[in-house]
């Protein structure tokens, strides 16, 4: 979470604001006084305090232990049975839920994938008071899909640099276009963009002018 700019009329009022703001306490939050405020003249309205506000991001100890128990918690009322296993313990998080006949977290083109991991990273904000990066994955799920959309991109972008024609791909989520706009960001003879609205969203695949 980054920081943010508050006025007041004491550096005291400031953090008040703050609190109230951000919902957090104190200790929660680190202050950098940007400008001292200064009184006016003959006791007329001054300059105020402006202070910066920067959330304390929690111990990563801390955090993989809340987001583990949470999809702990998440996994026992979906009634699925599986195993949160964390691949990477330093921020940004990498978690992954193994076991059998763990579809049903997966989903149509990985949509139930992608509103379990938003609901995490909500939960978590709730518990820490902090936006924690975090990937959630079921059995490798994200790996073998970003893998098999690299390799689709690029063969289609040679079929679009031989025919001499653009080539609109299936709709896709977010996340998934992206990887398609960054395996195709380098290449010198085609270029990207996104088309449609909502879960129609799609990617097209054109060639690069001039």
């Amino acid at each position: 979470m980054e920081g943010i700019e508050i006025t007041a009329a004491t550096v005291e009022e400031a953090i008040e604001k703050a609190e109230a703001q951000l919902g957090l306490s104190r200790d929660q939050f680190e202050v950098e006084v940007v400008r001292e405020g200064k009184l006016g003249i003959l006791g007329g309205k001054g300059k105020e305090v402006l202070i910066r506000v920067i959330p304390v991001t929690p111990p990563e100890k801390d955090a993989v232990k809340v987001v583990t128990e949470i999809l702990d918690t998440l996994l026992e009322l979906l009634g699925v049975t599986g195993k949160v296993e964390v691949l990477s313990d330093e921020i940004p998080l990498d978690l992954d839920i193994e076991g059998d006949d763990l579809g049903i977290l997966i989903g149509r083109r990985g949509q139930t994938l992608a509103s379990l991991e938003y609901i995490t990273k909500l939960i978590v904000v709730g518990r820490l008071k902090a936006w924690i990066p975090l990937t959630v994955d079921v059995a490798g799920y994200k790996k073998r899909r970003r893998d098999s959309l690299q390799r689709l991109a690029l063969y289609l972008a040679e079929q679009v640099t031989s025919r001499r024609h653009a080539i609109t791909m299936e709709p896709m989520p977010a996340d998934e276009r992206r990887i398609v706009h960054l395996t195709l960001a380098d290449n010198p003879d085609v270029t990207t963009q996104s088309i449609g609205e909502g879960e129609s969203r799609k990617v097209v695949i054109l060639l690069r002018q001039g």
